[in-house]
């Protein structure tokens, strides 16, 4: 009998998808370790990897437990990540404090956005859908297994729309269907004279509301603010000019009595960032006061300076500078123009143009041959689909685990910089828990 539930299906797809799937008889050891190194030790040890760990030095300590571990492990396994053709992998272990601007900001790709703005809960997205029959609560599951929603998360929200309406038109010619511009209110007279077509119909229909959820919450209130956001975190206004008072950009966004007190911290937050040094403390005590931002609320912004950040000028960090970032030419939408700093990251550690003094190896790495021949990765590109154990990546792979959360947009990177590879690296992201940026400040508040 198929397993019925949430809980029972995901439950079968880890049993029969992930583990039953790699396993081998005698090669299964029990290892009790504390949970957070357990996480990052079972991620390499499934792929049977010696790593070279290059860590910034406020998790040295991490990364010499994990490091130590992993000796424990070879000691039990000593062939552990050997063999001619097996490349050894990379990594990167990295705080959060490393990169506190993308958190905070409104970022315009279709998963980070729905995730953000729209009420997703355990990746199951619920809405009203409408036309046909009586309107009627709809949960969908944003998963893998939705080939659409693959194909548009990592898509700015401005070539989504357009996208599902140029598959749709390519779907409904070969069914011989007639559609022009699609909309769900087509789509819903289409269920009634194609009911056989139900399940697509539906998940074009479903993607389309999504779709449409985020712009409209976008043009209610995000559209002024995210220009502001991005002149702040990168320096500079569309044409590339530097900001020259940035105090005049977010004023309006403070004393606007419409905009909520977590959007507001964002401004003010972006506006500390981007004067590198910190600021005053009677300074942001009147920001916070023109915010109309409660005490509880005002915490937040204090208990960044827990992640190592610049915030008060002269302060305990007052040493400690954002790194400084690749400068890129590539063609962006005006309103994402900033890029997670973990891209960066992931592009020189390929590259080999990690700072080895901002990025010390606890054991030091074998050189990588990065010229093999493209494979299909496990976890990038369908990954959920059958793949016979010979399909999987064996190339060299850059783990990156971000203590204290992980970003959609930074999971986006990774997929990012495995495709500009053309499979000849692989690129792993993965943290203890995924952030949107109100999980993030709600963290921060209960920070102690």
């Amino acid at each position: 009998m198929a397993p019925s539930g949430l809980k029972a299906v995901v439950g079968d797809k880890i049993l029969n998808g992930v583990i039953k799937s790699v396993k081998k008889e005698g090669e299964w050891k029990v290892l009790i370790v504390d949970h957070m190194t357990m996480r990052i030790l079972s991620s390499c040890c499934k792929m049977s990897d010696i790593l070279a760990e290059g860590v910034t030095k406020d998790n040295a300590k991490l990364a010499e437990e994990i490091y130590q571990r992993l000796n424990a492990h070879k000691a039990d396994n000593p062939k552990m990540g050997e063999g001619p053709d097996k490349a050894r992998s990379q990594l990167l272990i990295v705080d959060r404090g490393f990169d506190p601007i993308s958190p905070v900001l409104h970022e315009l790709t279709f998963q980070a956005m729905a995730y953000d703005l729209l009420d997703i809960k355990q990746d199951i997205y619920t809405y009203q859908s409408t036309g046909i029959g009586n309107s009627k609560a709809r949960e969908v599951l944003l998963d893998e297994d939705d080939e659409l929603w693959v194909q548009l998360r990592h898509l700015h929200i401005a070539d989504v729309t357009k996208k599902v309406t140029e598959l749709l038109r390519t779907f409904c010619e070969s069914k011989r269907m007639c559609t022009d511009n699609a909309n769900i209110k087509d789509l819903s007279q289409m269920l009634k004279k194609m009911p056989q077509y139900q399940k697509e119909l539906s998940m074009y229909s479903t993607h389309l509301h999504l779709a449409e959820a985020c712009m409209k919450k976008f043009k209610a209130s995000l559209d002024k603010l995210c220009e502001v956001e991005q002149d702040l975190a990168m320096g500079a206004n569309e044409a590339g000019e530097p900001l020259k008072d940035a105090m005049k950009s977010i004023v309006p966004v403070l004393l606007n009595s419409e905009i909520g007190a977590y959007e507001k911290i964002r401004i003010i937050l972006l506006y500390i960032f981007h004067k590198k040094k910190g600021i005053g403390e009677e300074s942001l005590t009147k920001l916070i006061q023109h915010a109309n931002i409660t005490q509880e609320d005002s915490k937040i912004i204090s208990n960044m300076q827990n992640l190592g950040c610049n915030i008060i000028a002269g302060g305990r960090n007052s040493g400690n500078m954002l790194p400084e970032r690749k400068e890129r030419t590539e063609s962006t939408y005006q309103l994402s123009r900033w890029t997670p700093i973990i891209k960066d990251i992931m592009e020189n550690a390929i590259e080999d143009k990690l700072d080895r003094k901002q990025w010390p190896f606890i054991s030091n790495p074998a050189p990588i041959n990065t010229t093999q021949t493209a494979v299909s990765s496990a976890r990038f590109g369908n990954w959920h689909k059958n793949k016979s154990p010979t399909e999987y990546c064996s190339g060299p792979r850059l783990i990156v685990f971000m203590v204290g959360g992980v970003l959609h947009s930074e999971m986006r990177s990774a997929y990012e910089v495995t495709r500009s590879t053309e499979g000849k690296w692989e690129v792993l992201i993965g943290s203890s828990h995924i952030l949107t940026p109100t999980t993030f400040l709600d963290d921060l508040k209960d920070l102690k």
